[in-house]
């Protein structure tokens, strides 16, 4: 019969440290400021200068709260196949957060994690039909 009174006693909540420290001080003290700060989303700029240089924006983006704008020009300027390595590694990256990537301009990308969506033209032809 003990054990059963002891599984009673668990789950009717009898003995809880909680009850124990609600009796002590009445209340809990929670820091939300460092709540705060890490739900912020940070958009980054960055400069594409090098293959080498996709490193950096791939940190950023897996840490999962940066939006990336990328100027691609200087790369663009200098090495094409580098700048198409540089945007397939991107791509994948992007695939593998479940983001999205996308041209903006001429010169810039824009790569997003999960938790953002890009606005693209052809979603307003989408709604104008319906």
């Amino acid at each position: 019969m003990a054990f059963f009174s002891k599984i009673k006693e668990k789950l009717s909540g009898t003995n809880s440290k909680f009850d124990e420290l609600e009796s002590e001080e009445g209340y809990v003290e929670l820091d939300t400021d460092s709540e705060l700060k890490q739900s912020k989303v940070l958009v980054r700029p960055f400069l594409l200068k090098d293959f080498d240089d996709v490193k950096q924006i791939l940190d950023a983006l897996r840490e999962g709260r940066t939006i990336a704008l990328i100027n691609i020009k200087p790369l663009k300027e200098r090495d094409l196949i580098e700048l198409k390595r540089a945007i397939s590694k991107m791509k994948k990256t992007a695939d593998a957060i479940d983001g999205e990537i996308a041209g903006f301009g001429d010169d810039y990308l824009v790569v997003t994690p999960s938790f953002a969506a890009i606005y693209r033209s052809k979603q307003i032809k989408e709604v104008r039909e319906d």
